[in-house]
């Protein structure tokens, strides 16, 4: 099977390092894809290093910066940021097929709506706990081991079902905790609530996980956001867990000392993830005719905090 694994962020170094060392026999074939030709030649050259707690690992793997090249893929993980993946689709046209696995990876849920092309494959989407940070190109922390759910929105194939069934065991195999769900909207939505209630306001803030739970009026505005996208989601029939702000609360105490991903993003440079979460909230919000003002407030402060460090028109 050729798994083709597209961007070398922190989660794509850290399932191309895991997942190339669980594969002991040597059945399947990886590829990392990215778009920058010179940061391929990279990775290409000095492979990646994984670190974990006291340990360091080093692992090769091919990468290309030309899909053209790389022969069509049995299974696409994309790794890239949600709003990048329209471009994405594009750049890896040449190697998908109608039998290719496109497996989506994303925080939020906006991209649940994009529109595959039935020549592009067969959409499946995964939602993860794995934490990872990227310490440098090539160079990821393993920040802590989670769970990671994969599952389709719809009908599909045996042969969709049996592929995404030997992802889920590669996984399995090289230490990544995954199991398959015939409910992956119920578990998108339920990382959702984490999600709207601790990174948006964390960029803000600039603070770490657990310190929304200390810092003064940062519970309060993560009680309101998680409420506010709790409504959403039950008016949209989609089950959620009633204690989300439990388990949000629980996941900042667990996870004290991390840095959210928006807040690497801002802290980089970068821009945010901010629609496809808390803005997914308002979105689906104004298709049911509610109103959600703590998560657009919060959206409008990312992008003003955003407007502070990127160029116009990113």
């Amino acid at each position: 099977m050729h798994v083709v694994l597209v961007g070398p962020g922190a989660l794509g170094c850290l399932l191309s390092s895991r997942l190339t060392r669980g594969d002991r026999d040597g059945e399947h074939c990886f590829t990392l894809l990215d778009h920058n030709a010179k940061r391929a030649n990279m990775l290409a050259a000095k492979g990646i290093r994984y670190h974990y707690k006291d340990e360091v690992e080093e692992s090769a793997i091919s990468v290309s910066s030309t899909p053209s090249e790389t022969g069509l893929a049995d299974v696409v993980i994309l790794c890239v940021k949600s709003y990048d993946l329209k471009g994405c689709l594009g750049f890896c046209s040449p190697l998908l097929g109608p039998d290719t696995l496109l497996l989506f990876l994303q925080n939020g849920v906006a991209h649940l709506e994009a529109q595959i092309p039935d020549h592009y494959g067969t959409p499946a989407f995964g939602t993860t706990t794995e934490g990872a940070n990227l310490l440098e190109t090539g160079q990821v922390r393993h920040a802590g081991k989670g769970l990671t759910q994969f599952g389709f929105l719809k009908e599909v194939s045996n042969e969709a079902m049996e592929k995404l069934q030997q992802v889920t065991e590669l996984f399995n195999q090289s230490g990544l905790k995954a199991r398959m769900t015939d409910d992956i909207l119920s578990r998108l939505w339920t990382k959702l609530m984490v999600n709207t209630g601790i990174n948006g306001l964390t960029a803000i803030l600039g603070c770490t996980n657990g310190e929304l739970l200390t810092l003064p009026g940062a519970a309060a505005r993560m009680e309101r956001l998680v409420e506010e996208a709790l409504k959403v989601a039950l008016a949209s029939n989609i089950y959620v867990p009633p204690d989300s702000l439990a388990i949000t609360k629980d996941v900042c105490a667990k996870t004290a000392t991390n840095i959210s991903s928006m807040l690497q993003d801002v802290r980089a440079g970068r821009r945010t993830e901010i629609d496809a979460i808390n803005g997914a909230v308002v979105a689906a919000a104004r298709k049911l005719g509610m109103f959600s003002p703590e998560n657009m407030k919060l959206v409008a402060e990312v992008k003003e905090l955003e407007r502070s460090y990127l160029p116009p028109g990113r």
